[in-house]
């Protein structure tokens, strides 16, 4: 009994080492920005209509509707790595960052990674500001990028170096960025156009200012 107790008591012990060193990796520094259940977490500007369906969060929103409908963070971020997946099925969105909300047909002031079924997509356009700032090469998008179907996204913001990567290349890149360095995160519907798109699996890492 004392023999079978030590063997249980050295499982439980390695089985715990394993798992904290697992929790000490890479993947332990991503939290969830979307829960896949709901949108606690994140708020909504008029225009368009935001809800869960599937585990994705899905806009939509009608040509009739000027204003850009959003879904905003609660929270601000400033030094960080997104990482998401989005789909676009129809019109034009985008992953807004360091932005932030106005009185506005707009609605936000600030950089987006853009989202939509154009090689433009991963591009960095800064809305109530420089407009756009850099575009990827379409060469490359067109082997990277499939509209309508599920695609891979991460966008790096730290310190004034800002990079997007589209299914795990890199597309675009700024060194020295003169904006904002801290907002809200926001999911966008373009007014006036016909809106369908989804975005899923979202997770941020935050971090120090790196050279």
């Amino acid at each position: 009994m004392l023999q079978r107790f030590i063997n249980n008591l050295m499982i439980a012990l390695l089985a715990l080492a394993c798992f904290t060193e697992s929790a000490s990796g890479d993947e332990a520094e991503w939290a969830p920005l979307f829960n896949g259940e709901d949108l606690t977490g994140w708020h909504t500007r008029p225009g368009g209509e935001w809800k869960v369906v599937d585990g994705a969060i899905v806009g939509t929103s009608e040509p009739e509707e000027k204003r850009h409908g959003l879904l905003v963070s609660d929270k601000a971020y400033s030094d960080f790595t997104v990482k998401l997946k989005f789909k676009v099925t129809s019109g034009d969105s985008g992953f807004y960052f360091r932005s932030k909300p106005v009185d506005h047909v707009v609605g936000i002031k600030g950089f987006q990674a853009e989202v939509d079924r154009t090689m433009d997509t991963g591009g960095l356009y800064e809305t109530l500001g420089r407009a756009w700032v850099k575009k990827p090469d379409p060469k490359v998008m067109k082997k990277l990028y499939k509209p309508g179907e599920w695609t891979d996204m991460t966008v790096y913001a730290n310190g004034g170096t800002i990079r997007v990567s589209i299914n795990g290349k890199q597309v675009v890149e700024l060194k020295d960025d003169k904006g904002a360095s801290e907002g809200h995160f926001a999911l966008q519907l373009h007014g006036s156009d016909k809106m369908d798109v989804a975005y899923k699996d979202l997770f941020i890492r935050t971090h120090e200012i790196e050279d």
